[in-house]
């Protein structure tokens, strides 16, 4: 039997006894887990109703993927960047691809416990005063103003435009 997961933002096609890479999922090797994003299942050309099979792997190792090396160059710019990155990713082997029962999905804590734990500790605890409000932020001084008060030799001298020359005038003779 085979099935189709999704783990990882990428998609596997897996039977029993494979072994594949993907992107790193919590657990130490030795692990067992079930990957519970079934998207088809079948067998040789038939299909099967995917949301009831299930898939478990065991971890066979925690890993790092090969290099990717990042090289960033501008021409004549005298500009050059190397970096490298090793994705994190498990070793997974498949060991069981079949019709069983998903995983139960966790149910949320019922609300009537955690309600009365939080009324005895607002009783208990005295209650806090809201904190004063701040005076506004004073504004700023026009810009005009400051740049006045700058003294004259941080100013850069004002560029003059290249005077015109005066075409040559002919002679009349």
């Amino acid at each position: 039997m085979f099935a189709i997961v999704r783990t990882g933002g990428k998609q596997y096609r897996v039977a029993a006894g494979d072994k594949i890479a993907v992107e790193k999922l919590a657990g130490e090797a030795g692990d067992t887990i079930t990957l519970g994003d079934v998207l088809l299942a079948g067998e040789g050309d038939t299909v099967a109703d995917a949301s009831k099979v299930t898939v478990s792997a065991e971890i066979i190792a925690q890993a790092k993927s090969e290099k990717v090396v990042v090289f960033k160059k501008r021409r004549r710019h005298n500009y050059r960047r190397k970096a490298g990155h090793r994705q994190q990713m498990t070793l997974l082997r498949i060991t069981d691809v079949g019709a069983g029962k998903k995983a139960p999905a966790k149910k949320a804590a019922p609300k009537t416990e955690a309600a009365p734990k939080a009324e005895t500790e607002a009783k208990a605890a005295p209650a806090k005063k809201a904190p004063a409000k701040k005076a506004p932020a004073k504004k700023a001084a026009p810009k005009a103003e400051a740049a006045d008060k700058k003294p004259a030799a941080n100013k850069a001298p004002a560029k003059k435009a290249p005077a015109k020359k005066a075409a040559p005038k002919a002679d009349k003779k």
